[in-house]
């Protein structure tokens, strides 16, 4: 963002139209982004200093760490919402509540429309011809269910195609679970006919098949066969427990989710040495009239809030990711933008979604009862609330406050793997808010370093993470806070050096470790500084350390398992996989190699005077191996 940015004069220029506003600090990230009705209204508010006495700290914190704001025109408020929770759940803006779980639930599909229906997971419901039933509340039932109904129907677990004259039969066939349709053992129609009172069990009508499994069983027990009639009665109590945690799902009134939400409040986090607030969603819900499951959300909450804003904020978030809306919600109190939310909901279903408040009977009791399960969770929780804190964030402030730095809440860690040098990778974590961000993770293949040299292979490392940066590459564009690296002095000054030449200022500490390779401490400004091995710190540095290896090493060991890595004996003429294995088992290094005279290189198992010279003049007139196009 240029200099002459001028707060004052960019709110004179605000339209007075709906739209999404995004504040960036002046590193340029974005702290917060917001939705208003009226832009230059909402935005103006936040520099006005008669408004200070109705935020609270968070606000005033945010607002101190403005440099400069960015709006976006949208046609209605409800084009403004959608567009703010995308842009939400794109970049997690410090300063907005965040839904914490992301959680989407699964159904089981019937694949009805196609020729061989089978029966399958599926985390979303698509305009097809396939039947859904669902949501589960876990993955486990489903799994469960889709096993079962495999068993009792003989649904066909492949994909396998139907070639008339095959002979060759799969294990299913041979215990029982399938008819073998690929081998034309079962026609179309009989297969079909299965498939049908499949669905029609997992529609809920499973009285036949009960009845069915109870006469079967008994006339096992009759004639002695208990082992098989145990079986029966064991079959019978899955049926039940099945059909009794899922129903098919359909779009009239009788499905709803019933939400409450509880609040810690920021008094009662620092009576529980909390660094902030937080708060649970207790969603239950309910499927053709029966409460099949709950769930429980976190949110993330930097201080006090109205609860009908975070509930409100909860839903755009929740239903943004969940494949399934009911046609109902019910809640405990009403909701400034309720009509809003609702036209978001009917929009994103396709059918109309009522929000609504009982005041009396059934509906009103359900909800009273999803309050008391959300402050019952909240409390029972508060401690591991409190411990999960400290040993994320709360460390987290230790290192800033350790290192005399402003921050530390992006850090990445690099490590450098290899064997003896023959093949080199480099790995890069990042952890945010002290836990480990994967999508942000990136390995690199070392281009141009030949030998063990670990110094060198992490300056190419940092060189075009930080290049990458400059070019503006998706997925390195974002600076860290603090770059860890895996070792002391060596290590720190190769990072410092890199970041000279790209005129980059990032603090940069070296995670120093002992003798027995266990760490030790950190090394800053040329001093090490010794940590308390029991500290909240010094676990989440070790954490860093050693995932940063893990990352490494996970690499290194996926490419040689598929035979991909680059080995710098590739290159050299007249010497192909049989030669490369007898060099790197002769020799310790790569280094040994570059050394040895041409009669010792001859020495070696499966060469020869003419292997050997190519060995001996591709390293008198290489310094580098052939690059590679891929990190």
């Amino acid at each position: 963002m240029e200099n002459d940015f001028v707060i004052e004069e960019e709110l004179k220029k605000l339209p007075a139209q709906p739209g999404v506003y995004i504040m960036h600090d002046e590193t340029d990230e974005i702290i917060y982004v917001g939705k208003a009705v009226s832009l230059k209204n909402r935005v103006r508010q936040y520099f006005q200093k008669s408004q200070r006495s109705a935020r609270g700290p968070k606000i005033e914190s945010m607002i101190g760490r403005i440099h400069h704001f960015e709006y976006i025109v949208t046609d209605s408020e409800l084009e403004a919402l959608v567009l703010e929770n995308n842009l939400i759940k794109e970049h997690r803006p410090k300063y907005n509540t965040m839904l914490m779980d992301d959680k989407t639930y699964p159904f089981i599909k019937v694949t009805v429309g196609e020729t061989w229906p089978q029966v399958q997971l599926a985390r979303q419901i698509r305009k097809d011809s396939s039947r859904y039933f669902g949501p589960f509340t876990n993955v486990t039932a489903v799994r469960d269910t889709i096993d079962l109904v495999r068993k009792l129907y003989k649904i066909r677990p492949c994909r396998k195609k139907i070639v008339p004259g095959k002979t060759e039969s799969c294990l299913y066939y041979h215990i029982g679970q399938c008819e073998a349709p690929c081998l034309g053992h079962q026609s179309e129609e009989a297969y079909r006919e299965q498939v049908k009172k499949a669905v029609s069990f997992l529609g809920g009508h499973v009285d036949e098949e009960i009845a069915s499994l109870t006469d079967k069983m008994m006339a096992a027990s009759e004639d002695m066969r208990f082992e098989e009639a145990a079986g029966y009665r064991d079959l019978i109590d899955s049926i039940r427990q099945v059909t009794e945690r899922q129903k098919i799902t359909g779009t009239g009134g009788d499905d709803r989710d019933v939400m409450a939400i509880a609040v810690n409040s920021a008094s009662d986090a620092a009576q529980t040495d909390l660094l902030q607030a937080d708060c649970v969603v207790q969603v239950f819900f309910v499927r053709n009239g029966k409460l099949i499951g709950r769930e429980h959300f976190y949110m993330e909450v930097n201080e006090t809030e109205d609860p009908a804003i975070l509930l409100s904020e909860f839903i755009t978030q929740y239903y943004s990711g969940t494949p399934y809306i009911p046609g109902e919600l019910m809640l405990p109190f009403d909701l400034p933008d309720r009509e809003l939310l609702s036209d978001y909901l009917t929009r994103k279903k396709g059918a109309r979604v009522a929000i609504r408040i009982p005041q009396k009977g059934i509906k009103e009791k359900l909800v009273t009862m999803a309050a008391e399960n959300a402050a019952m969770v909240l409390n029972r929780d508060r401690e591991r609330l409190r411990r999960e804190e400290l040993r994320t964030a709360g460390a987290v402030r230790q290192i800033a406050e350790l290192l005399g730095i402003p921050s530390a809440e992006r850090m990445e860690a690099f490590d450098i793997s290899n064997i003896s040098g023959f093949e080199s990778v480099g790995s890069m974590v990042v952890y945010e808010k002290g836990r480990p961000k994967r999508t942000d993770y990136r390995k690199f293949r070392i281009k141009t370093v030949i030998g063990p040299n670990d110094y060198a292979s992490m300056e190419e490392v940092l060189t075009r993470r930080f290049k990458r940066a400059s070019e503006g590459s998706q997925g390195f564009e974002r600076l860290p806070d603090l770059i860890m690296m895996d070792g002391g002095r060596g290590q720190v000054n190769i990072a410092e050096s890199v970041l000279a030449k790209m005129g980059l200022s990032i603090p940069v500490a070296g995670m120093v470790k002992d003798d027995n390779h266990r760490t030790r401490g950190l090394y800053f400004h040329n001093k090490e500084i010794m940590l308390d091995r029991h500290a909240e710190v010094f676990q989440l540095i070790t954490r860093l350390q050693d995932e940063a290896h893990r990352f490494a090493i996970e690499y290194h060991r996926l490419l040689r398992s598929k035979g991909q890595v680059h080995s710098v004996l590739d290159d050299i003429p007249g010497i192909g996989t049989t030669r490369r294995r007898a060099l790197m088992k002769h020799f310790k290094t790569i280094e040994e190699i570059r050394l040895a005279d041409v009669d010792t290189l001859k020495a070696v198992p499966g060469m020869n005077e003419a292997a050997a010279r190519s060995v001996f003049d591709f390293f008198r007139n290489n310094t580098q191996p052939k690059a590679e196009s891929e990190d």
